[in-house]
């Protein structure tokens, strides 16, 4: 009985829960004020869009800044709280690709690659999808050096949120008050070593902080 329940509640739940998630975030950006401290274009070739775990809740909107027309996959994790994201991000015209580079590391960087060269964009978050907080895993270096695809640095900083106490400390943006987005320019990897290039990505992503 106890397992019964348990699937009926996570079928209610995957299927309220995203619905409910994407209105929630249009009204949270649609009451904030909004400012992007961006560069005005980042090239139409496919791009990486990476921005911390704890910061990905607004992160649609950063990428309709750039593209009018969403093409995108977005990095996911395959458990639970991965599956309500995905389904969530589906409202926004953004795909996934769901799996992570600590599990099953091979088969997503292989999806990602290809992805790339497709003609896709990319989002994921360096430090997802378990942590540890703020730091820099190899899976966005890999993708970028094997595709050349450039990479642009998100931080979305509300002047008004919640913070959980997940291992992520997951921001959740209030009404009226202001989104701050920030990005770089798109980041060239692909003549850095590996722990050269995951220092530059931590850096980058540090200039700004709550």
């Amino acid at each position: 009985m106890k397992l019964l329940a348990k699937k009926l509640f996570r079928a209610l739940a995957l299927f309220l829960v995203p619905f409910v998630a994407s209105i929630f975030i249009r009204l949270i950006y649609l009451t904030n004020k909004k400012k992007f401290h961006v560069p005005k274009i980042v090239g139409d070739e496919p791009a990486i869009f990476a921005c911390w775990h704890g910061e990905l809740l607004m992160l649609p909107y950063l990428y309709f800044y750039y593209r009018k027309t969403p093409h995108a996959k977005v990095l996911i994790s395959s458990h639970f709280d991965g599956m309500l994201i995905s389904k969530t991000i589906k409202y926004f015209g953004l795909d996934t690709i769901s799996g992570s580079t600590n599990r099953n590391a091979t088969r997503v960087l292989m999806q990602g690659i290809r992805t790339l060269k497709d003609g896709y964009d990319i989002g994921i978050t360096p430090d997802g999808p378990k942590g540890p907080r703020h730091e820099v895993a190899d899976g966005v270096v890999i993708m970028a050096q094997k595709t050349g695809a450039k990479v642009v640095l998100v931080r979305i900083i509300p002047t008004k949120y919640w913070q959980l106490r997940s291992w992520d400390r997951f921001i959740i943006p209030k009404p009226f008050g202001t989104l701050n987005y920030y990005t770089t320019a798109p980041l060239d990897l692909a003549s850095l070593e590996m722990q050269e290039a995951r220092d530059l990505i931590k850096k980058e992503l540090e200039k700004h902080e709550l």
